[in-house]
């Protein structure tokens, strides 16, 4: 008999327990990054939007630098050695912030927090990219289809908690103590991800149903180059593919984010203010994320498939921008932002991350973390000089409505044309593991 609880969450018996402790460890890394993510808009601000766009050429810049060097982890360490050493950076990061903010205040002004904005962005595009690949490493294409919508609930969850706590902290204990506590979060998310390493088989005789993947030496390394990551995406059309879906989807994002900081830098000068606006924004949209996680995600994609479920975000986007060039008020944005953010983390993102659990295990780490960094803010960069470029020309929303609509067409027939194409690798991928696994000593 099956529990209820496997039934209403699509799961087996063996397969709660990594589950759960997945769910915890987006949980906490989401927490980590939303407990500063307010700050983060209202410090990047201070110099005006102009000086926001030059901060994401500078974010994409920063991220192409630090991708060899990941890359270079990922070749010569262990898996759980290059989780570790990724993880760990970043805390230290923090703890560098929290020890300028305390001991050297009168340091801080606008050019410490563009670098704090800048360095944020890479700390939220590596640790989530971490995340979601040994997410892909650690299960297969037909557990992501039933439970990565679940595991994303854990960090809707962590998104919700953070700007909460943050709320509850910052007043009594100061913003620099928030640091610390973010710091607390990805220590714990680190712990969750080697306990979850830990929990995989280790033998093909252990393997609970033919769903389950093969089990990982966690001693070897994975190899190659430093660069094998844009060396791949460069040979591969899939992965190209990917890279054209993330780019597109960076684009649109960023039109939706400038419009956000346009509206709200004309509602008044007070960082605070803004703060406090962007806070309220987030918990909207993280609100609106956990309810469609709760009612359709569970379900959707191996009902619809990944195809279908891609396509969403991309007819959200064309819907919303005309929509909101239509209406053009804040409330408007804000309904426009809440329902592309919960179908961007509810639906596509846990679709967009099984596209890689049919990639090989140096595609998961490398290509993955050179387009989740580099090439999604590279889009990050287009999107913002294309929306300065027609805020110049004085085209307001309606020019970036009819850039978007387009666009967001076009995107929509990527998304097929990746469901299609994952399809056919999950088949020559399951023939591939079947003669692994008989060739595997018991």
């Amino acid at each position: 008999m099956r529990h209820p609880f496997q039934n209403a969450f699509n799961l087996q018996r063996h397969e709660i327990l990594p589950v759960f402790v997945a769910v915890l460890y987006f949980f906490c890394v989401l927490t980590a990054l939303m407990v500063l993510r307010p700050a983060r808009e209202a410090l990047g601000i201070q110099g005006g939007i102009d000086t926001v766009r030059w901060l994401f050429i500078g974010t994409a810049v920063v991220t192409l630098a630090v991708n060899p060097v990941f890359g270079w982890l990922v070749s010569k360490l262990p898996r759980r050695l290059f989780i570790s050493a990724t993880y760990l950076f970043f805390s230290a990061s923090l703890l560098v912030f929290y020890g300028l903010m305390t001991l050297t205040p009168n340091v801080i002004g606008v050019t410490t927090g563009q670098v704090f904005y800048v360095w944020f962005s890479v700390f939220n595009l590596f640790v989530t990219m971490v995340f979601w690949a040994l997410m892909a490493d650690r299960f297969s294409f037909e557990q992501g289809k039933r439970f990565f919508g679940l595991i994303a609930v854990g960090g809707t969850l962590g998104a919700i908690f953070g700007p909460w706590l943050a709320g509850r902290l910052a007043q009594p204990l100061g913003t620099p103590a928030l640091l610390l506590v973010a710091t607390g979060f990805l220590v714990l998310a680190l712990v969750a991800a080697l306990v979850l390493i830990r929990l995989q088989p280790h033998s093909p005789s252990q393997r609970r149903s033919p769903e389950d993947p093969l089990p990982v030496d966690e001693h070897a390394r994975i190899g190659g180059s430093a660069w094998e990551g844009l060396r791949a995406v460069c040979r591969s059309r899939y992965l190209m593919g990917i890279a054209a879906y993330v780019v597109i989807l960076a684009v649109m994002a960023t039109f939706i984010y400038f419009t956000r900081l346009h509206m709200v830098a004309a509602m008044g000068d007070g960082t605070d203010l803004r703060t406090t606006l962007f806070a309220r924004i987030d918990l909207i949209t993280q609100i609106a994320t956990l309810v469609m996680q709760a009612l359709v995600a569970g379900h959707l994609m191996k009902r619809l498939g990944v195809a279908v479920t891609l396509a969403l975000l991309p007819l959200t986007a064309a819907l919303g921008f005309i929509g909101l060039a239509m209406v053009g008020s804040f409330a408007a944005l804000v309904m426009f932002e809440a329902t592309f953010r919960a179908v961007q983390r509810a639906l596509m993102r846990p679709a967009r991350e099984t596209l890689y659990t049919v990639a090989s295990r140096e595609e998961k780490y490398k290509a993955k973390a050179f387009i989740d960094t580099f090439v999604y803010r590279s889009g990050d960069v287009v999107g913002a000089q294309t929306e300065g470029l027609l805020a110049r020309l004085g085209m307001g929303l309606a020019g970036i409505a009819a850039v978007a609509v387009p666009l967001a067409l076009m995107w929509a027939a990527l998304a097929f044309w990746l469901g299609r194409s994952q399809k056919q690798k999950a088949l020559a991928y399951e023939r591939t593991s079947a003669e692994q696994e008989r060739r595997m000593p018991s």
